[in-house]
This record gives structure tokens, sequence and C-alpha cells, in this order.
């Protein structure tokens, strides 16, 4: 029966401490932005440039994604 009162106060324990945590952190803003992240892949800065051939010009005819891109920049 002592072990069970043990584990009791450990369990209430650490979830007073997570929630500590979580109260910290949310005043923090930590949990403000929950959409962009989940967008911001959508938008990697790490794409693959269209190669361009010589003579061209670099204005003429940009995909759907570069117009996106240069939209939310």
């Amino acid at each position: 029966m002592d072990i069970l009162y043990l584990m009791i106060l450990c369990s209430v324990s650490l979830a007073a401490v997570f929630l500590v945590i979580f109260i910290v952190y949310a005043r923090k803003g930590q949990f403000e932005d929950d959409e962009s992240p989940a967008v911001r892949i959508l938008f990697d800065s790490d794409e693959i440039k269209e190669k361009e051939e010589p003579g061209q010009e670099s204005d003429t005819e940009k995909g759907e994604n570069n117009k996106i891109e240069e939209k939310s920049e």
C-alpha cells in the first residue's frame, strides 16, 4: 500500500512539473503561431532554380511557384 502512495505522489509531482513548463512556454509565446510552420515548408528557399538558356531573358515566363513565392516575401 505504501508503494501506491509513492506512485501517486510521483505522478502528481511529474504532472505539476509539466504544467509549470507548459505555462512558462505559453507565456513566452511558444504556441502562438500554429499555422505558418505547416505552410512554411511549401515556400522553401532552397528550391532548384530553372536553368536559363543563353540569350533568354530572366523576366520572361515565370512558373506558378515563383509567382507564389514572390507574393509571400
